[in-house]
């Protein structure tokens, strides 16, 4: 017995990487803590600068503005209520409120073999950078406190409770939905939202008649490229383990941007003769956006046929939101975001399948047995976001408007721009 018990000894001190049950995994701690850097990152300063490139420069400061605010905000909601009503037991539409304000959480609680702390500030950075892609469907002509007052009530009623329904136990999770890293919960939420919001809100003062370009694409493929790198960390950090599926999820996600950006700009090329930074980027988000809900299902092959579809179907959805139905959403939040992040969704329920050959991934979710049913459920989750998100948008951006005496600037602050009117700054001074 005694040695028994000595070889068990000898065996934990040349394997220390074995985690048990109920025990920390340092390599996985270490590989989230990583990850919600990065995601951080794709917000601060990745989206943002992104974002602030695409306006006009007398714009520039009030987008900064908005996704910095919008992160704080997020962050402390997610804190006090968000993360328990996301990700406590509840019931099939929300969480409860046991663990609000981290009630339950110290230094040495774990979810899984990760510190609990690390889990809910992971899922944090997804919370701050959702409301915050909205910012591109108004950009340019929202009040800020109307900025603000909608980002909270939405984070908190349709964010939060969708959250649940595919990540904390709810009714699309219990139907076996894929949604690996967030095409549902971050992108068709965002992108809905977005569209709505810009139908809503109006164009802006001269569109489309007027030419309005970026002032900065320098600052736009800055911004791009910190997209790129910290969306490692939204697509692997999913895995929530430093292990193959991380890995393979980083491999399609690089995968899916690199066919996105080069699909959208033959498309442009194509179609307007001359290929653009502006639609290389916008391709690129495109591809990243459709992987995010199957990065974690799909393999190399089908990455590579999603980042291609998005090129194509983004890019097309881009021409016909702007220029056929004359919709200002500004940034091509839906066309892109929204769009991609349905055709992910759907293309995951196909994709999945471990019977497709070079196409093949890694199996459907856990009630569902063929193509036919996970595509079904796919589907049920596409259609059930994106009317949810819809109606209540819809509803939150009538209660903004009156909490606000108007959602919108005056024409007048509109011409003079948002960062001299609102903020009392001005990006550049020459």
């Amino acid at each position: 017995m005694k040695a028994f018990n000595r070889f068990f000894c000898l065996l934990a001190v040349f394997l220390p990487g074995i985690a048990f049950a109920d025990e920390l995994n340092s390599g996985n701690t270490a590989w989230i803590l990583t990850s919600t850097a990065l995601v951080l990152f794709m917000t601060l300063p990745g989206l943002s600068l992104f974002y602030a490139g695409l306006v006009r420069t007398k714009n520039v400061l009030s987008v900064l503005m908005q996704c910095f605010a919008i992160a704080c905000m997020a962050s402390l909601v997610w804190f006090i209520l968000g993360y328990s009503l996301a990700f406590d037991s509840g019931n099939a539409f929300i969480g409860d409120i046991s663990n609000a304000f981290f009630a339950n959480i110290g230094k040495d609680t774990l979810s899984g073999d990760i510190p609990e702390s690390l889990f809910s500030i992971f899922q944090m950075t997804f919370a701050m950078i959702t409301p915050a892609l909205i910012v591109g469907a108004f950009a340019e002509r929202m009040k800020f406190s109307s900025v603000m007052i909608f980002s909270l009530l939405w984070l908190l009623l349709v964010y939060i409770p969708v959250c649940h329904w595919v990540w904390g136990g709810g009714w699309l999770a219990q139907m076996g939905i894929l949604d690996f890293a967030g095409g549902i919960v971050v992108h068709i939420t965002a992108g809905v939202a977005a569209l709505v919001a810009a139908l809503m809100i109006g164009n802006r003062h001269g569109f489309p008649d007027t030419a309005m370009p970026p002032h900065n694409m320098t600052m736009t493929m800055t911004g791009a490229g910190m997209l790129w790198v910290g969306w490692f960390g939204f697509n692997g950090g999913s895995a929530l383990a430093a292990n193959g599926d991380a890995a393979m999820a980083i491999l399609v996600t690089h995968i899916s941007a690199a066919a996105g950006s080069l699909a959208w700009m033959a498309m442009e090329w194509k179609k307007f003769g001359k290929p653009s930074v502006l639609g290389i980027v916008t391709g690129m988000v495109a591809g990243l956006g459709s992987i995010t809900p199957a990065s974690g299902y799909v393999g190399p092959a089908g990455a590579l046929l999603i980042g291609l579809l998005a090129g194509v179907v983004c890019f097309y959805a881009t021409q016909l939101i702007k220029r056929k139905f004359k919709i200002d959403d500004s940034l091509d939040v839906f066309p892109v975001h929204g769009v991609g992040g349905i055709l992910g969704t759907l293309a995951a329920g196909i994709l999945s399948s471990p019977d497709l050959g070079i196409l093949s991934g890694f199996g459907f979710g856990a009630a569902n047995e063929s193509i036919g049913q996970q595509f079904q459920v796919q589907f049920i989750g596409v259609i059930a976001t994106a009317a949810y998100t819809a109606l209540v948008t819809f509803i939150l951006i009538k209660i903004t408007g009156y909490l606000t005496n108007g959602i919108r600037v005056s024409k007048d602050t509109e011409t003079q721009g948002l960062d001299l009117i609102l903020h009392e700054e001005s990006g550049y001074k020459f």
